[in-house]
């Protein structure tokens, strides 16, 4: 009887340690970012508003994962839409990275320099660098780095998208991730209509990448558009355009 008084003491014991430790580590949890509200924003502007319609933002972003505190790599800039709303979500301590590879569209350099002004911005640091080496020495330890509607241009401007792999892998944390999303080629079509569609094969773009030593953890479904033939250049096609969004992970 004494034996089993001692078990029962200690297992309250033991319950009363775990319960305390899981209050202590629920009090350390931080909130799930709000990727609504940051879209909801009231100081966004009603072009940004227009292009949400089509990137499904709040998805795309939790998809991410990004949040307060993380530093961010965004590939091919462009305009900033995507860094804006990445210095938001990793906001008020977090930094993005948005890199362009010069010479950069005039109206996209444009665009990025109007977009600079606004206090949004203010966490993010513009690097005009090759696609193969996007940032200075001494930059890396990323959590995430995003490269979204730009892989497939890669192809046709020659970037070395093997060495360029490799630098994104080293350039991020163990652990950390690469999303990318682009605009999907036919199967068997490849990297062949990256310029006359601005279009890329799912298939050989994953190869190309986890060739780097990544892993594909999660693909996201929401930019799906099985009606989308796939065979029209994107700017031009009758219904909304299929595309693919991928997780990759570099190993811990």
């Amino acid at each position: 009887m004494k034996r089993c008084a001692i078990r029962s003491s200690l297992a309250a014991a033991l319950l009363a340690i775990g319960i305390l430790a899981g209050c202590a580590g629920m009090s350390d949890l931080k909130p799930a970012t709000d990727y609504a509200a940051i879209v909801a924003a009231p100081d966004r502007s009603d072009a940004d508003r227009k292009t949400d319609q089509r990137r499904d933002p709040v998805k795309l972003f939790a998809f991410t994962g990004v949040g307060p505190g993380m530093t961010v790599l965004e590939m091919g800039a462009g305009g900033g839409y995507t860094a804006e709303l990445l210095a938001r979500a990793v906001a008020p301590n977090g930094k993005v990275y948005a890199q362009d590879q010069p010479p950069v569209l005039q109206r996209a350099s444009d665009a990025y320099a109007s977009r600079a002004k606004r206090a949004a911005m203010k966490n993010v640091e513009y690097v005009l660098r090759p696609f193969e080496d996007p940032l200075p020495p001494g930059a890396g330890n990323l959590d995430v780095i995003t490269f979204f509607f730009a892989y497939h241009d890669t192809v046709h401007m020659g970037v070395d998208r093997e060495k360029m792999n490799r630098r994104l892998y080293e350039l991020l944390k163990p652990g950390g991730l690469l999303i990318v999303a682009d605009h999907s080629a036919r199967a068997g079509d490849g990297i062949g209509v990256t310029k006359s569609l601005h279009r890329i094969e799912e298939s050989s773009l994953t190869k190309e990448i986890e060739a780097a030593g990544f892993k594909r953890v999660a693909t996201g479904e929401f930019l799906r558009h099985p009606e989308d033939p796939r065979d029209v250049i994107v700017f031009r096609a009758p219904t909304p355009v299929d595309e693919f969004v991928l997780k990759f992970q570099k190993p811990r």
